[in-house]
């Protein structure tokens, strides 16, 4: 495995070699494998960016984001231009404009309320909402309707993951709080991470994924 050293030197080679993002005001600390992320960045869709570029560095086990999106000038986009955005965003592309998901902006910070079934749909109407002009943060405070048992939550999570033709869950750690999934252990890539996140995130009944899945080379 790399050591840190090495580690930050690659992320901050990969981060300056992506147009995506400017990567001038952008701090990296590496321990042990785990990457933070510290300083800001000019849009709020590019924490998400960063995060991805780092990704692609061989011996990264986990990342922290810790970083800020900066206020865009007096003006630019008001918060009500950006409500009006987001309900139509969430209309078009998502097909969850009110009801069931209400819009609430206060200087640029956008809280997303309401109920929906499947956990799927309240990271869609929030990834939705992620690139638009004017938005430094999002609050999800959906709520999914928790339709199943836990037993049957489990049992159809586990199942999913077997359907997985690129994962191996044989080292995941199930862990189940009214029907929140807390994903544990390791798995061999970011790629299976990903997939296990999203295949739980997919089962009716679970309500949200909190993955702590590490990679381990």
């Amino acid at each position: 495995m790399s050591d840190d050293k090495q580690i930050s030197r690659d992320v901050e080679q990969e981060l300056r070699s992506d147009p995506r993002i400017d990567e001038r005001e952008i701090g990296i600390k590496v321990h042990g494998g785990v990457v933070t992320l510290l300083g800001s960045v000019f849009h709020y869709p590019d924490r998400f960016a960063a995060e991805e570029i780092v990704k692609r560095v061989k011996g990264v086990r986990a990342i922290a984001n810790e970083l800020e999106v900066k206020l865009g000038k007096p003006g630019e986009r008001d918060d009500g231009e950006i409500a009006t955005a987001a309900a139509e965003v969430l209309r078009s592309s998502t097909g969850l404009g009110a009801p069931p998901i209400k819009v609430v902006v206060k200087h640029g910070w956008v809280t997303l309320s309401g109920e929906v079934i499947l956990a799927q749909q309240s990271a869609a109407a929030e990834e939705a909402i992620r690139p638009l002009p004017g938005v430094v943060g999002i609050s999800n405070d959906i709520v999914v309707k928790a339709a199943l048992q836990t037993g049957e939550v489990r049992q159809n999570i586990e199942s999913a993951f077997q359907r997985q033709a690129h994962l191996d869950a044989k080292d995941i750690l199930i862990e189940l709080a009214d029907c929140k999934v807390t994903l544990k252990g390791q798995v061999r890539s970011w790629r299976e991470r990903d997939d296990a996140a999203r295949a739980a995130l997919d089962v009716p009944g679970v309500t949200a994924v909190d993955n702590q899945l590490r990679v381990h080379y």
